[in-house]
């Protein structure tokens, strides 16, 4: 499963209903790729195809979708969002990364 906080909620709800290219169709893609200065870095974005190996869940009313690979590092986080002067933006609190960059962008399992 990967969950979403109320504040995450709250930020996708704002994109959704503020972006005029972004519909209820829509639903949030997170996938893991190689790179950042731990190793492995996180990608969020919105789409609306599915793909035959994409892992589906809903929490909080969100509807996040990831590929099979990248659950395997993302199983059991939560995505959450930081705003304001010190904010991060969305962020992933990941049990399984064993590593941490300072920005909170890249991690190491």
């Amino acid at each position: 499963m990967i969950f979403v906080s109320d504040n995450a909620k709250k930020q996708i709800v704002k994109i959704i209903t503020t972006n005029e290219k972004i519909d209820d169709s829509y639903f949030v893609r997170v996938s893991v790729t190689s790179g950042g200065c731990s190793g492995l870095s996180y990608n969020m974005d919105f789409d609306n195809e599915s793909q035959p190996e994409d892992q589906v869940f809903e929490d909080n009313g969100v509807k996040v979708v990831t590929d099979l690979k990248s659950f395997l590092y993302l199983f059991d986080s939560t995505l959450e969002f930081s705003g304001g002067l010190d904010g991060k933006g969305f962020q992933f609190v990941n049990p399984n990364a064993s590593r941490t960059c300072g920005c909170g962008e890249s991690f190491a399992v």
